[in-house]
């Protein structure tokens, strides 16, 4: 029988893992497809029952069901149990269904594929306390960045995160600004990211180090008004794509035993998205 796979979300007929998939699907002469499925909170469960009974052989889940998608597997990797979020469902040799939350991992990936593997003791700085960063938090502490500080408006969340990992400190978003000389990499996960009529910086990059690292996990667009505005600073960029990439190719790996060619999907999707 022909696997396939799906993405589902609301909404969802902006995504690019349709594009992307198909093509890995075609790129290694595997006789599968993906497809992406509009599903609104309130029929959740029904979608979710209708995948399995249907045969998916698994899928990704995106904005806003990946915590609401829980209750409906069976188990959990453990990130994904740590993140309390799943943004992959595998169907399992015994029929099970296990949700994976690949994207941390894939942000590591994407920023160690731009900058190598040689920054890990540096402080990081990562603005934002919701969903994204909670999985990118977790993910760094498992590869090895242990210096880490979260910067949220509401410090408490940020906190409820450092207390869960155990390790690193929570701060304002004026304290971050304050210090920004004393990070050499930041992580912006706030709709600051994003191009929007009401943008606005989540604080000033004056203080920021020439040089430094500065990642956005927003990838649409791919340079972002903070990303802009800390390359007018001198730092090296990380744009949000490689992470929507990896992220991805993880999932890939998960449910056929091999893991794409990221470099030339990154080309890819940069051309569709305007280049970089």
């Amino acid at each position: 029988m022909k696997k396939w796979f799906a993405v589902i979300g609301d909404p969802i007929e902006h995504s690019k893992s349709p594009v992307m998939h198909n093509s890995w699907f075609e790129d290694l002469s595997i006789d599968a497809a993906y497809i992406p499925v509009h599903v609104s909170s309130e029929n959740l469960e029904s979608a979710v029952a209708g995948l399995k009974t249907l045969g998916a052989s698994g899928w990704n889940i995106t904005i806003p069901h990946k915590t609401a998608i829980i209750p409906y597997l069976d188990e959990l990797d453990e990130l994904a149990e740590k993140m309390g979020a799943v943004n992959t469902v595998v169907r399992t040799k015994e029929g099970k269904f296990k949700g994976y939350n690949t994207d941390g991992v894939g942000f590591v990936r994407s920023l160690e594929e731009a900058v190598g593997k040689s920054h890990k003791d540096k402080p990081v700085l990562l603005i934002g306390a919701g969903g994204a960063a909670r999985g990118i938090a977790f993910a760094m502490q498992q590869q090895g960045y242990t210096n880490l500080t979260i910067a949220n408006r509401t410090v408490a969340n940020a906190k409820a995160i450092v207390d869960e990992m155990g390790i690193g400190n929570a701060i304002s978003l004026a304290e971050a600004e304050e210090s920004l000389a004393d990070f050499g990499i930041l992580v912006q996960m706030t709709s600051a990211g994003l191009a929007t009529g009401n943008f606005s910086m989540p604080f000033s990059l004056e203080r920021l180090v020439e040089g430094a690292i500065v990642a956005d996990i927003v990838y649409n667009p791919l340079m972002t008004p903070f990303l802009k505005a800390a390359e007018e600073k001198g730092a090296t960029v990380v744009t949000g794509l490689g992470m929507f990439v990896h992220q991805g190719a993880i999932a890939f790996e998960h449910w056929l035993g091999e893991y794409p060619n990221t470099n030339s999907m990154i080309a890819q999707l940069k051309v569709q998205l305007g280049g970089y």
